[in-house]
């Protein structure tokens, strides 16, 4: 398969690019702005007394003085010497895909762009009605009888449901009873971790022969303490747990709450409904499953849903529809509070609410057959390259969305893990792959992710790039281990990552650990 694939010669820009707070000339503008108009300073007045004394500056803020030109040229050096999404980047556990760019366009106009939350619903009735609609959607998705968008993220969601654990069991009178949530080893780790930051013990199931925890593992774990269960299904080994009907019945029986972490949602949209397995909540990740950009966290949205008997408790406010449009109902008396500020992230939700009508119903349904087709076809490659395994081995179902995989075996005969091939991957033009949660069950792990968008030439390649990076941890390894050869920035030593006397947060303290650089005062 991967035979006659020719691999690129790829080489990344290499500028030397200075920072920009060392660039530019004193008094060299992008921008001149025109001085107003006689008229316009008669009827507004003077623009010293419009500002408060106290929030006036008392000297010109330290910042470069460049052209316009020039600043163009500097960003878009660096965005050359930064692969970013520009490569393959079959990132695992978050379903990286295409950002239409659109939706960047849609959501800059002004009707969105220059609203404020604060300001009357009446002038927010368009956005609140993509919201709402939006909502429906992912009720339609899941089963789910309310939605909210607040969350800033997958863990900000998972945050999320332990408050509205917490604000559940509370108006039950059974809060001090019921301290402890049930998750297993292979959840994502925000799970336990935001049921611990809540003030919850955390429970965790060890994975078993069949590559989830069993059934009486489960029972030994659920009483009368039990106040949820946190669980993403399928895991990040790719595996379903077949029997997650049960798991749910257990846990209600004891009188505990059920979550789903949908972050694996990819591969079983359209197939499964969370509330149809029996869930109380669920979350979606927008800027993951629904096309919206992920963005180093910073755009994130975590969607939380859940059912009729939970939503009084939900953060507030929430959008609802009424008899005269649209509103934000934020007289709920038992909300558990804001977990975030407004409403939400709402650009995103726009993007999301834009892919999801884009796709259609049967496009999502489409696309997660094509994700299960594309990564067991991935698995045929890559388990046929020297050194290569796949977690939980004995377990021969076919993979769902993402599969595992070790190097163990290539570390153990080449001395090459799984660092040293991330860092000779993106000398191929590739993004480096995602390794694995911490703590590493699997060793040396890589997770490829390939989802609905990448094609099959697309993944070829990336198998390609495997397999020869494999051949030369076998026959060169020290070609491997001192990867990136071909990037702008060669391999660093992170050891010095962390050293506050190298580096520095903020161009200010940037010059006062360099006082060769300026004037630390400026």
């Amino acid at each position: 398969m991967t035979n006659a694939i020719k691999l690129r010669n790829y080489h990344a820009a290499v500028w030397d690019e200075p920072v920009v707070m060392e660039m530019g000339h004193p008094g060299r503008r992008g921008i001149v702005f025109p001085q107003a108009e006689d008229a316009l300073r008669a009827a507004a007045g003077s623009i010293d007394a419009m500002i408060p004394a106290s929030m006036r500056r008392k000297a010109r803020p330290s910042l470069p003085e460049l052209s316009e030109p020039e600043v163009l040229r500097h960003y878009l050096h660096l965005s050359q010497q930064t692969l970013g999404m520009m490569g393959i980047s079959l990132f695992g556990t978050c379903t990286m895909k295409y950002n239409a760019p659109v939706n960047e366009a849609v959501v800059a106009r002004p009707e969105l762009a220059q609203v404020h939350p604060h300001q009357s619903e009446e002038d927010l009735q368009g956005t609140l009605e993509i919201v709402h609609n939006f909502d429906l959607i992912l009720r339609e998705l899941s089963g789910m009888d309310q939605f909210v968008f607040q969350a800033g993220g997958g863990a900000d969601a998972a945050y999320t449901h332990c408050c509205v654990t917490r604000a559940y069991h509370a108006s039950r009178g059974e809060l001090e009873q019921r301290d402890e949530i049930i998750t297993t080893i292979q959840t994502h780790p925000c799970n336990p971790a935001t049921a611990a930051a809540a003030g919850f013990k955390v429970i965790t199931l060890m994975l078993e022969e069949d590559g989830y925890p069993s059934l009486e593992a489960l029972k030994a774990a659920v009483s009368n303490r039990t106040a949820a269960l946190m669980i993403n299904n399928p895991d990040d080994m790719g595996i379903y747990n077949p029997h997650i009907k049960e798991w749910v019945r257990i846990v209600h029986e004891a009188g505990g709450l059920c979550f789903y972490d949908h972050a694996n949602f990819n591969g079983v949209m359209g197939k499964i409904r969370a509330r149809e397995i029996g869930f109380d909540a669920c979350m979606y990740m927008l800027h993951k499953t629904f096309g919206a950009p992920k963005g180093g966290g910073g755009p994130a949205v975590g969607a939380y849903g859940c059912s009729e008997a939970l939503a009084p408790f939900l953060p507030a406010p929430v959008v609802i529809k009424t008899e005269n449009g649209y509103a934000l109902d934020s007289d709920r008396p038992h909300s558990t509070g804001k977990v975030r500020e407004f409403w939400g992230n709402i650009p995103q939700v726009v993007k999301a609410y834009a892919w999801a009508r884009s796709m259609g119903a049967e496009g999502i349904n489409e696309a997660s057959d094509i994700s299960v087709l594309a990564n067991n076809y991935m698995e045929v490659g890559l388990l046929g390259i020297r050194g290569i395994t796949r977690s939980n081995p004995d377990v021969d179902s076919w993979r769902m969305e993402m599969t595992r995989y070790s190097l163990e075996t290539m570390k153990a005969e080449t001395g090459i893990g799984t660092l040293d091939v991330q860092n000779r991957m993106v000398d191929f033009g590739m993004d480096a792959y995602w390794l694995s949660h911490e703590p590493w069950l699997v060793p040396e792990p890589f997770t490829p992710e390939a989802g609905e968008m990448y094609s099959k030439e697309d993944l070829d390649y990336w198998i390609a790039v495997l397999a020869q990076i494999s051949a030369e941890a076998y026959a060169t390894p020290d070609l491997v281990k001192t990867a990136p050869h071909n990037q702008s920035i060669h391999q660093m030593k992170y050891e010095s990552l962390e050293d506050p006397d190298r580096w520095a947060m903020t161009w200010r303290a940037y010059k006062r650990k360099r006082p060769s650089v300026g004037n630390s005062d400026s």
